[in-house]
């Protein structure tokens, strides 16, 4: 595999040793598989991370573990490495540790690496789960700082959270939900990927209080533990809709989209107002196909910049900064797209 990158530099990036990268790069055997995808995976990450590489400039290796489907922690890292090179006179180089799912000790084992090896700061999106914060406190004890993205841990020692006030953001969706359905009857489907996400834990609060207060007699229907992942949250949403013939309208929390459409269209099903979050790859298209009425957004690339701050700060190589705010909720409809959001044509 050709690169231009000296070993040591390939070592850092993967969080191996010279010889074993050396041992890989020349193959000699005598190493996992794993530990040789590693080493690929670390000079992929490197070439995309080329305008960082020669600058110089005091660096921080940062760790970026998440807990969440494909198409969001692909947005998360093409928004992150495009905010890299602004970030200049400082260099931060990234290693990702991305999993779509899993148990909990398969995550803590990770972080824990992370603890033993060292580095200059955590970026975690991960379930509210003791063993997570338990994970957390171990990397705090060894001097590394941990941002929370997207989603809190507030009893675990973090130094900051970025992200938005996802109460608001769940009254933001059924302010909305009731707007648009009016006096029509109906039922609506909360989808959450998981209960132990305290993000979709607050949009669920949020949601729930105003239309109870708002909207009585309107019956709510849960589900949850689809992981966001179309393979489950198909399943679950049908069976949701076959129980319940009065369900017309959806606020997911959690993702799935592609696959809560589909279950609609199979069961000859309308769904007369869909509001969801996040413009990843998926939503952004099916927004432009008028098939999401409105998606709650917010700017990754801000919240990322502002991640890097913090762990910066947490080393004394930025001054201090009064409380970190809320980022702000954007309202998205077909009409009022980001300039940055790309038109995706790809088949989904």
């Amino acid at each position: 595999m050709g690169h231009p990158f000296p070993i040591r530099e390939i070592a850092r990036q993967a969080g191996l040793s010279e010889a074993t990268v050396d041992r890989v790069l020349n193959g000699r055997g005598g190493v996992r598989r794993s530990t040789a995808y590693e080493v690929h995976r670390a000079i992929a990450d490197l070439d995309r991370q080329r305008t960082q590489v020669r600058l110089v400039g005091r660096t921080f290796m940062c760790d970026i573990v998440m807990q969440a489907p494909e198409r969001f922690t692909t947005a998360v890292r093409a928004a992150l490495e495009a905010e890299l090179p602004a970030l200049h006179p400082a260099v931060v180089r990234c290693r990702f540790h991305f999993r779509e799912t899993g148990r909990a000790a398969e995550l803590t084992a990770t972080l824990d690496r992370i603890a033993r090896r060292g580095s200059q700061g955590v970026v975690l999106k991960a379930p509210d789960v003791p063993e997570v914060t338990a994970a957390v406190a171990r990397l705090s004890a060894a001097g590394v700082p941990v941002v929370t993205l997207a989603t809190d841990l507030p009893a675990s020692p973090r130094v900051a959270y970025v992200g938005i006030d996802d109460r608001a953001a769940g009254a933001t969706a059924a302010y909305l939900m009731g707007q648009w359905l009016g006096d029509r009857p109906g039922n609506v489907l909360t989808s959450l990927s998981s209960g132990f996400f305290r993000n979709e834990e607050e949009r669920e609060t949020g949601f729930r209080g105003v239309m109870r207060a708002r909207h009585p007699g309107r019956a709510l229907v849960e589900i949850a533990e689809g992981q966001g992942l179309d393979a489950t949250q198909y399943d679950l949403v049908r069976a949701a809709l076959e129980r319940d013939p009065d369900i017309r309208a959806v606020y997911s929390m959690g993702g799935g989209n592609i696959a809560t459409l589909r279950a609609f269209e199979d069961l000859g099903r309308s769904c007369e107002v869909f509001v969801a979050h996040d413009l990843d790859q998926d939503n952004t298209r099916l927004l432009r196909e008028r098939r999401l009425s409105v998606v709650l957004h917010h700017d990754l690339r801000q919240d990322l910049r502002e991640a890097c701050h913090h762990v910066m700060r947490a080393h004394g190589a930025l001054p201090p900064a009064g409380p970190a705010r809320p980022s702000p909720i954007q309202v998205v409809t077909p009409h009022n797209m980001p300039p940055d959001v790309p038109f995706d044509t790809a088949t989904v």
